[in-house]
């Protein structure tokens, strides 16, 4: 069968499943649940791969809420990851180009990860579909990955082993425009700083008081005047976790703080997080208070693989991009309507592309981004680096939403459970779908992929960000239950 056979025939296997995962991004959205605390959605997903014939193992890596969902028998193994967390503070009604919450301070899905996962277990239930009916040896796994907003799940579960025997990965991130991802990611550790002081009475007796907030601040001024003095490419955010009280009147004894520490390399991030470490240490110093340094989770930065890359380019360019109709646009203009000219512009730039008709300027993504389109590199973090390490891995991004939607924001909740998102959802699924395919129609595929990947490797082989004694942090992330 010739390649455009397959693929073609790949996508109707996608379209013959396309409604029972529609529900299932539905339902997800339906219970937004933050890092380690997915209980019903990843239940919603466990159960999904049950009804397609899967055979299911959860609690990967002593992840509760991490699964994965196998067939096939022997043959290469074609990793393809999904996620399902949500993130706090974003609740908003579906559908709204105004910001209407659900829940006043609820959860959300700002980044699209209800999209995500259900794509992602389409392609793999397609895929096994196809392997089944033309008696294709191999074996087609889909990952069930949660915490990726922070948690640093794929990393606990490469650290465990999980991907050992893959032998190529593939994976989408909802998106403004269609491409295929030129992998660029920062390292990133989050990282806790407990401060432990005396309490005291503020006014009748302050010298005996040593303030644990005061520790805090002090460790972020010292962070702030860091700030001139590290590669431009890095990144340092916090959020005060504890500030040890509502009363003035009385001194801090407990106070906490969470640090983001990001930067190009592992190496430049470890000596970045022992300076900010440092920085901590001599606040306590200063205070007269105890410190506490907790690592919660660390993931890698992302590799490049070229011969993944050109095959799900392939399959990009023969299906095309997401058709979207009217009706699409229509609520992308009014999402776009809540947007500012400048976060609009931005995203043009940020995929390398100029605001005219040759960029599809219109609110929903009408094209596929040129692999050569001067990019903006990617200053996020994401756990699949550490996936790409281990495994040759590639990601699409895919048009899911209003050109110029921020990502984590209220706008980006609106759209998930829209037509148009669900057309995105069902377009990228096809795509990784006639990726998986064609590498197991194609050993040479896989084969080129694993040795650009040692070859990446051979001089700096991968290592785990995560301290050894570092465990998932279940009840830090307020997942355990």
């Amino acid at each position: 069968m010739s390649d455009r056979s397959n693929t073609e025939e790949i996508w109707r296997d996608v379209d013959d499943h396309r409604a029972s995962f529609e529900a299932l991004s539905d339902r997800v959205w339906d219970m937004p649940e933050t890092c380690y605390a997915e209980h019903r959605s990843a239940a919603e997903h466990e159960a999904e791969l049950r009804r397609q014939g899967f055979r299911v193992t959860t609690g990967i890596a002593g992840i509760p809420t991490a699964m994965v969902g196998e067939a096939g028998e022997e043959g290469p193994v074609i990793a393809i990851l999904g996620e399902y967390d949500a993130l706090p503070g974003l609740s908003q009604e579906a559908g709204v180009a105004e910001h209407r919450p659900l829940e006043q301070g609820g959860n959300g899905h700002g980044c699209g990860h209800n999209l995500l996962g259900s794509a992602s277990m389409l392609a793999a239930t397609a895929v096994k579909q196809w392997m089944e009916r033309n008696g294709v040896k191999g074996r087609v796994r889909y990952y069930g990955c949660p915490a990726e907003e922070g948690g640093g799940a794929k990393a606990f579960m490469v650290r465990a082993g999980a991907f050992d025997d893959v032998d190529v990965a593939i994976s989408w991130h909802p998106e403004s425009f269609t491409e295929v991802l030129q992998a660029h990611s920062l390292a990133n550790t989050r990282i806790d700083f407990r401060f432990t002081g005396r309490a005291s009475h503020a006014a009748a007796a302050p010298e005996l008081g040593r303030s644990a907030l005061d520790a805090v601040e002090l460790t972020n001024i010292g962070v702030n005047y860091m700030r001139e003095h590290m590669p431009s490419t890095a990144r340092i955010h916090y959020a005060v976790i504890d500030a040890g009280g509502i009363a003035p009147n009385v001194v801090q004894a407990a106070a906490q703080v969470r640090y983001s520490v990001r930067a190009q390399t592992l190496p430049e991030m470890r000596k970045l997080v022992e300076r900010v470490s440092n920085i901590a240490r001599g606040a306590a110093l200063m205070t007269e208070t105890t410190l506490e340094i907790e690592v919660l989770s660390a993931v890698s930065n992302l590799l490049h693989n070229e011969a993944m890359a050109e095959a799900m380019s392939g399959a990009m360019q023969r299906l095309g991009p997401p058709q979207f109709d009217e009706a699409d646009r229509a609520f992308a203009r009014e999402i776009q309507g809540s947007l500012s000219p400048e976060e609009i512009a931005h995203t043009y730039r940020r995929f390398g592309l100029k605001q005219d008709a040759s960029a599809g300027d219109e609110a929903m993504c009408s094209i596929i981004v040129p692999r050569d389109a001067p990019r903006i590199p990617m200053m996020g973090s994401t756990d699949l680096g550490d996936v790409s390490w281990v495994v040759p891995l590639v990601q699409l991004h895919g048009a899911t939403c209003a050109v110029g939607t921020p990502f984590h924001s209220w706008q980006l909740t609106a759209q998930g459970k829209s037509p148009g998102a669900k057309k995105g959802m069902t377009h990228a699924a096809k795509v990784m779908a006639a990726t998986a395919v064609a590498a197991l129609g194609d050993p040479a595929v896989i084969e080129k992929a694993r040795r650009e990947l040692r070859e990446l490797t051979a001089a700096t082989p991968y290592e785990s960000p995560i301290p050894p004694a570092t465990q998932p942090p279940l009840r830090a992330m307020g997942g355990a239950r």
